[in-house]
């Protein structure tokens, strides 16, 4: 009982939460799906009718919800539940009936909630694609129908939608179904019907998925639904899809003309009667296309959109090569402007752009006077000392007509037109500097490229129509680039450069480019100290050196000797920078790398492979340095993992290195290790150990080696202290191998190895660890005793640390162990200075 009246908490508290948007649909759907599986599950084996009634309410909305949200799946185990609970609240109410008037009461109650169960089952069907049970129970809900007319609407609209699913699905055959069935059921009780509007809607579609279906095989079908839609209600939609069908059927043009004049009757919009021209003029039908096209003007005198009917005129007398036609519709219009009958701006925008075209089309077929004609038709438009880009673009355009056709007075006029509508356009500026070379004006050709390098970002993507190749821009600023060099104009010369690079496809101009725009760029760098010119020579130039010499092997004007050129100027290069930018050390590391790559498309020499050695150690290094100071586990794992890849590499090559000479003074190897070492050790690498073993059986491994090893063995991440103590045993042994003791050194290195086996604060320590310890001491006496260096703090250390050891001793017991101990400290007392009084 109470996790029933748990579960109806529940419930209710979902429909309250869910009305004020707290909860979302999915979260209701859980909710529901949690309280209604606890209800079930409270079920006796005789449930009283009012639990069965709330049962069937909640499996049927929790199915429903599930469907809601599209997971159809879910949802058929609860509808299953609602109908057998169904079921048995029918038997319940027969068992409890007197006479058949009780019985019919019994059933109608139950038909609208089995009406509602089917209908959820269908939607859950066609959720997931099951045709055969969706039909099945939709029919049976149609078959209710007949007691429960006021569904009729419902389940019309409910076919509707799986119509328009199935469509959306390409699933044409049950889509056509489902609408028909649709339209069937919104005919069997005008009544409660959807409307003739929405029979109309349905009929359309139907239509049209007859028409996608297969429009040969369907034609009568689609035209039939289509006819029948009109007839239920007039739409644009309807007469325009009717003539859409005939068209594909290749109907007659009476045919269609009897189609047209359906709605020639009604009161339709100037746009549908556009798009009906238009598609009679797509599909080749213009006889009837142009007189439907003459007839329109009369029903839309005064409309301020009549110029879009002239418009599409001009377009389609244009794709069918009338072009005299075309040009007599423009002056007319032309005319019209100049008696007060505008365009809207639209309109003329459309009409332009038909014009440009026109033009383009000519000058592509070299016909500059006839190109000139049709933009003389688009200035017509323009009023004088009007400002505009695009008149500024089309006078540019009829300023390379004019030089084509030599006529150099004219071609000066247009551009001087353009500069005063656009003056901030990189293809003016290369019109004034065409002309300027031309004049031999020389002052204003450098003054007009300038202007293009700092234009060059901000040229219009869409520029003149005028037939030119992709190349254009490139052509432009590469000659931009090369009068900027001429005149010492650097900042053009980089910017003209930089756009090059991007698009250059001769490998030989590329690199010319890419090198004189490095050195453009570093030049500015030391004058101007910009560091942020050589991040994008990092990043863009050295990047499109790297790429183009990668892909420079299939290129056969491209030669081997020329690639190892290359690629010697740019490793050196990167190598300097990263000299250079020793302050910044991702920079540094970056530039190195940069250096390397550039090597490996060199030959392999002595000088080329110490090179690449420094640049993998110095990476190693720089990322090593950056782990140390990376605040997250995983960044800094990432750093020692490359730091690693560098160091691998690097072996590599200085194994072969190592075969072209004498190399017993360079610290490589020593390197190597370390940063190996420090790499594994904090990535916690399972080979550390094999690693170590080779290190021990080294002869002639330094002591400051064997420190810095047991140092980093000890340094978080990483902790190895067996490995650690065996670096400083092996450190220990060689400092008393030498003649003189440096007894700091020493005492530095006991001290390390005495705390790390005699950790602070451990009373029970195994008697061979304390010998162990013991021997340490022992050494250390030896060395106190024998010179006057041994610093006095660490022997006030070594002696508190002996004195405290036996303390311990005697707190557990030992005495005998804790005499010693402690001895053994008042041994360390006599070698105090300043301090022994203090302690004695």
């Amino acid at each position: 009982t109470q996790v029933e009246e748990g579960a109806i908490n529940l419930w209710n508290w979902t429909v309250t939460k869910h009305t004020g948007s707290v909860v979302n649909d999915e979260q209701r759907a859980k909710l529901r799906f949690v309280a209604c599986r606890l209800v079930c599950l409270c079920e006796g084996s005789d449930p009283p009718e009012g639990t069965i009634r709330r049962q069937i309410l909640m499996t049927m909305k929790t199915g429903k919800g599930w469907i809601d949200i599209g997971k159809a799946d879910i949802a058929d185990g609860f509808l299953e539940t609602a109908m057998s609970s169904i079921e048995k609240l029918y038997a319940k109410l027969l068992k409890g009936s007197d006479g058949e008037a009780d019985i019919n009461v019994h059933k109608a109650d139950v038909e609208k909630n089995l009406f509602k169960v089917l209908s959820y089952q269908a939607e859950s069907a066609v959720a997931q694609g099951d045709f055969q049970k969706a039909v099945m129970c939709v029919q049976r809900c149609k078959d209710m129908l007949v007691k429960l007319p006021k569904e009729t609407c419902y389940l019309s609209i409910l076919c509707y939608n799986f119509g328009v699913e199935t469509y959306e699905w390409k699933k044409y055959e049950q889509s056509s179904f489902w609408l028909s069935q649709s339209y069937d059921i919104g005919k069997m009780d005008m009544k409660y019907s959807v409307g003739k509007e929405m029979q109309a809607k349905v009929l359309r579609l139907l239509a049209t998925a007859y028409f996608e279906w297969d429009c040969n095989l369907y034609l009568d079908k689609a035209l039939k639904a289509i006819n029948l839609a009109n007839q239920e209600k007039i739409h644009p939609a309807g007469f325009f899809l009717k003539v859409k069908i005939l068209l594909k059927s290749g109907a007659s043009d009476e045919d269609i003309n009897s189609a047209v004049a359906e709605f020639l009757h009604h009161d339709m919009s100037l746009d549908f009667c556009l798009n009906i021209a238009k598609l009679l003029l797509e599909h080749g039908r213009e006889s009837v296309g142009f007189d439907f096209l003459k007839s329109v003007p009369e029903r839309f005198e005064s409309s301020p959109d009549l110029g879009k009917i002239t418009l599409l005129h001009i377009e389609f007398l244009l794709q069918n090569k009338r072009e005299l036609l075309a040009k007599q519709k423009v002056e007319e219009v032309i005319i019209d402007h100049y008696t007060g009958k505008h365009l809207l701006p639209e309109a003329l925008n459309q009409l332009h752009v038909m014009l440009w075209d026109r033009a383009a089309k000519h000058y592509e077929a070299k016909s500059y006077s006839e190109a000139l004609h049709w933009y003389n038709y688009s200035v017509s438009f323009y009023t004088p000392g009007q400002i505009d880009q695009n008149l500024a673009k089309l006078q540019r355009n009829m300023a390379s007509c004019y030089l084509h056709l030599k006529q150099i007075g004219k071609a000066k006029e247009a551009v001087k037109e353009a500069e005063r509508c656009d003056p901030d356009s990189i293809f003016t500026k290369f019109s004034v500097y065409k002309i300027a070379v031309m004049e031999k004006d020389t002052d204003k050709a450098v003054e007009a490229v300038i202007e293009m390098g700092k234009l060059a970002e901000k040229s219009s993507q869409h520029e003149d129509k005028l037939g030119v190749d992709e190349n254009t821009s490139t052509n432009l600023l590469s000659l931009a680039a090369q009068i900027a060099l001429e005149n010492e104009q650097q900042i053009v010369a980089i910017k003209a450069l930089e756009y090059l690079s991007e698009h250059l496809q001769d490998c030989r101009q590329l690199f010319a480019a890419l090198k004189c725009l490095v050195r453009l760029t570093l030049s500015k760098v030391m004058a101007e100290h910009e560091e942020t010119s050589v991040t994008y020579v990092l990043t863009n130039t050295f990047s499109a050196a790297h790429k183009r010499l990668a892909e420079s092997f299939t290129e056969e004007k491209f030669t081997v000797d020329m690639r190892i050129l290359e690629a010697h100027w740019f490793r050196k290069v990167a190598w300097n920078l990263a000299v250079q930018f020793r302050d910044c050390p991702v920079k540094m590391r970056d530039f190195f790398l940069l250096s390397f790559k550039f090597s490996q498309f060199c030959p392999s020499d002595k000088a080329v492979l110490i090179a690449q050695k420094t640049c993998l150690l110095m990476a190693a290094a720089v990322d090593l340095e950056m782990g140390r100071q990376q605040g997250t586990p995983s960044e800094q794992a990432e750093l020692l993992t490359q730091a690693l890849q560098h160091l691998q590499a690097c072996k590599d090559i200085w194994k072969v290195l190592k075969l072209t000479g004498d190399f017993a003074k360079d610290p490589t190897d020593t390197l190597l290790l370390l940063y190996e070492f420090e790499a594994r050790s904090k990535l916690n690498d399972p080979t550390l150990h094999n690693l170590m073993e080779s290190v021990w059986e080294q002869p002639q491994i330094e002591v400051k080696t064997l420190e810095i090893i047991a140092s980093l063995a000890m340094e978080s991440p990483a902790r190895y202290p067996v490995l650690c103590k065996k670096a400083l045993k092996s450190a220990l042994n060689h400092h008393r191998k030498q003649t003189v003791i440096d007894a700091v050194k020493f005492s530095k290195c006991l001290h390390s190895l005495i705390n790390l086996s005699l950790p602070t604060g451990l009373t029970d320590l195994d008697a061979c660890v304390l010998q162990e310890v013991w021997d340490y001491f022992e050494d250390a006496l030896s060395v106190v005793s024998s010179t006057d260096a041994y610093p006095e703090m660490e022997i006030l250390w070594l002696m508190t640390r002996a004195w405290n050891t036996g303390i311990f001793q005697y707190t557990i017991g030992k005495y005998k162990e804790a005499e010693q101990w402690c001895g053994l400290g008042m041994r360390f007392l006599n070698h105090l200075g300043s301090l022994k009084k203090s302690y004695e």
